[in-house]
Formats: structure tokens, C-alpha cells, sequence
């Protein structure tokens, strides 16, 4: 009660509580919130539930972003989230066979032999979303990475192998010509240089970092058992090698081999590189590689084969890619699987094998048990028998002693 009142009142006598005074709305004021309406219930959704009348709930994809308003917004760092991705290579071979009537292999696979190239470039632009390092498709490129006429060759010297034994043991030998699997897949896996080619000069190899090198190679004194590692070459002085040869001239000079002298750096066109820029694009093809031959699918070997080995053939000059533009990469690979063969034919000799001929990119030649050596089967990891042959004479037997002539 008032205390004005109270004192007025008779005594005896008492008032009624006042009655409470609604709140008078004035301006500049925050008004009352208005009520919210209902809805009845004959309206409301069947499978409108709890959370649904709190308001609209978050998806995952907004959960996962980390969504704010304000300055906490600022702060927080946004994570994407990536959705997973169907087989590109299963889904291109399935559209293939659908599109011809009856299935018909032959046609599906040469439909997409033809889309090899443009497939390729497709897989490594999604292989490469949210990758560590950009593919520079278009970088500057010094001259002796250059054609020097419209159908003549540059100034890399790849070290492709195109070696013979010179002797064999005398007698008849059984050789057995081996074939290495996906030779240029397997080297995808090598370092390539990221940027622009830099310029230096000196006798000094950096490891961070690859490109071309202009060398004098070493002398090879090994040439009666196991081939040059700069292949046959027969013109001395400098020449131009990439980073897989010189890795391997470099490795082959230290203690763990002793094989020969390092080789005498003069200059380079290097870059800051990394061994893992193709690495997804090389897992992906392998893995559907290795579907392709438990399923016994030749429609996905053949198209596997053409997206790694055109890939890797038209990333320099070529017409039929324009997308990229990089003759560096093309002679560091190829480079790299001629590396790959030779380091095969050196862990054949190590184990008592006798490498007879080591050609191009995936032929060895050997003499021996060599299933204790190297695995068989198609796999990447394996090698299987191409041919098998033999040479040499075997030796005369000598005369028996009843057979001379007395006379």
C-alpha cells in the first residue's frame, strides 16, 4: 500500500492493493516484443519436431565451416569440407560401354584412347584441388629446353640405355627377357621442379631443389658387365642431364658403391621441387591398374596406359596438349624410369644374375634364377617374361679314345 494512504486512513479501515501500472511505451525506447504467434496444430508439419519449431538447424557442411557473425567471425579460421569423389577412371570406362550398343570392347576402348589426353589433364586438376603446391603449367623456359628446329631436339641428354654385354661366359646360356610394368607410371614419382627455372653456376648440387644440369660425366670402367649410367653416349665433354641422372651419378660415386668419380657440375636451370607434386595423380591410376587386372578388365588397362604414357609425351611441345607446358617435367620422367631400369640391372648383377641387355625403358636381359630377385606378375612392383632365348655354343664333347686314328 501507498504510505500516503496508509497515513490518511481512518483507523480500522483498510484499502485494496493498488492495482500495477502497465509500462508506458516512450520514444527512443526499445518497444515491447510482439507475441509469437501459434500455429495450429492442424497446420503444423507431421514431422515437425522439436528441433524443427526451435528454429533451422545447421547442415554439415555449415557445421563443419565454423559460420559466424560478428568479430568472433574474424577470428575463426574457415575449414571446407571436401566431399568425396567418385573413380573418375571407372566412371569415364563405364560411360564408355554404355554408349556403345552391346557393350562392344573394341569401340569402348578406342573411344577412349582417343579422350586419353583430356582425360588425363581432367584427373590431375581434381587430384590436385587442395594440394600443397600449384601446378605452373606455362613457366618461362631456358633455351637448352628448347627445340632447336621445328623437328629437331633440345639439349637433354635423357640416358636412355641401349647396351649389349660385350662377352658372355663361354658355353650355352638360357637368357630370359624381362619386362618391367608401367615403367613411366612408377616415374611419376620423382622430384620435379615446382616454379620458373633459376639460373647458377658452380660445382654445387642443392637436394630441395631440381631442373637440368650441364656435367662432365665420369669415367665408366664397368662397361663389360653392366651399362653406362648416361647410356650410350660417344661423344666426350659436357652435356646436359636432368635430376634423375645426376642423383644417380651422384649416389653411384659415394662409399655405399664406389662404382665411379662424381660428376663435375658447371651450371643449372634448377627450381624448388618436391618428389610428391604427381604423387595422387600416380595413385589413382595404379589403384584402378590394379582393379583392372584382378577383374581381369583390358578396357581399363589399355585406358590406364594411354592417360600416363601421353601424359607424359605431350607435356612438352606437343600439339595435342596445350594445357601444359612443361619439357622439363617431360625429361625428368622419362629420365627417371631409364634410372629406375638401371638400378633393376644393378640388383640383378648384386645378386649374381648376368645382365645380358638393358634397353629403353622397361627391357632387361638376365641370365640365372632371377625369380629370387624380382617378383612376377603385372603388377607395378613386378616384372614378367617377355621372351626367353638362347646364346652361345655349347662345348664340344671330346673325342672318345677308341675313336682316334691309330694311323
Amino acid at each position: 500500500m501507498c504510505p500516503v494512504r496508509a497515513a490518511c486512513a481512518p483507523p480500522g479501515r483498510r484499502f485494496p492493493p493498488a492495482p500495477r501500472c502497465r509500462p508506458v511505451h516512450r520514444p527512443g525506447r526499445h518497444p515491447r516484443r510482439a507475441p509469437v504467434p501459434t500455429v495450429p496444430a492442424e497446420l503444423r508439419r507431421a514431422d515437425d519436431g522439436p528441433a524443427s519449431r526451435a528454429g533451422p538447424s545447421r547442415t554439415r557442411s555449415q557445421a563443419g565451416a565454423g559460420v559466424r557473425t560478428g568479430a568472433g567471425a574474424r577470428r575463426r579460421r574457415t575449414v571446407p569440407v571436401v566431399e568425396a569423389s567418385p573413380d573418375p577412371v571407372a566412371a569415364a570406362v563405364a560411360e564408355a560401354l554404355t554408349r556403345h550398343e552391346g557393350g562392344c570392347w573394341r569401340a569402348a576402348t578406342a573411344a577412349l584412347l582417343k579422350r586419353a589426353i583430356p582425360d588425363a589433364m581432367a584427373l590431375l586438376d581434381d587430384c590436385r584441388k587442395g594440394g600443397r603446391y600449384a601446378v605452373v603449367a606455362h613457366p618461362w623456359i631456358p633455351d637448352v629446353l628448347r627445340k632447336q628446329s621445328a623437328r629437331g631436339a633440345d639439349q637433354i641428354w635423357e640416358a636412355r640405355p641401349k647396351w649389349t654385354r660385350p662377352e658372355l661366359p663361354e658355353g650355352r646360356h638360357e637368357v630370359t627377357a624381362l619386362d618391367i610394368n608401367g615403367a613411366y607410371l612408377s616415374a611419376l614419382k620423382t622430384h620435379l621442379p615446382l616454379g620458373q627455372l633459376e639460373h647458377t653456376v658452380g660445382d654445387v648440387h642443392d637436394r630441395r631443389r631440381a631442373g637440368v644440369h650441364l656435367i662432365t660425366p665420369p669415367e665408366w670402367e664397368h662397361g663389360a658387365y653392366l651399362p653406362n649410367p648416361i647410356g650410350n653416349r660417344d661423344e666426350p665433354g659436357p652435356l646436359w642431364v636432368t635430376e634423375p641422372t645426376l642423383r644417380l651419378l651422384l649416389r653411384l660415386s659415394g662409399p655405399k658403391y664406389a662404382l665411379c668419380e662424381p660428376p663435375e657440375i658447371h651450371e643449372s636451370f634448377t627450381s624448388g621441387a618436391t618428389e610428391n607434386l604427381l604423387e595422387k595423380f600416380r595413385v589413382v591410376l595404379k589403384d584402378a591398374r590394379d582393379r583392372a587386372l584382378a577383374d581381369g578388365d583390358e578396357v581399363t588397362l589399355e585406358y590406364v596406359k594411354a592417360m600416363y604414357s601421353k601424359f607424359v609425351s605431350t607435356m612438352g611441345e606437343s600439339n595435342y596438349n596445350r594445357e601444359l607446358y612443361r619439357p622439363d617435367w617431360m625429361h625428368l620422367i622419362r629420365s627417371q624410369a631409364f634410372a629406375n631400369l638401371w638400378v633393376k640391372a644393378l640388383k640383378a648383377h648384386d645378386a649374381g644374375l648376368a645382365v645380358v641387355r638393358v634397353m629403353g625403358t622397361d627391357e632387361l636381359h638376365v641370365v640365372g634364377d632371377w625369380r629370387r630377385v624380382f617378383p612376377e606378375g603385372r603388377g607395378v612392383a613386378e616384372v614378367k617374361v617377355k621372351d626367353v632365348y638362347c646364346v652361345g655354343a655349347a662345348p664340344e664333347a671330346p673325342a672318345a679314345a677308341g675313336d682316334a686314328d691309330e694311323n
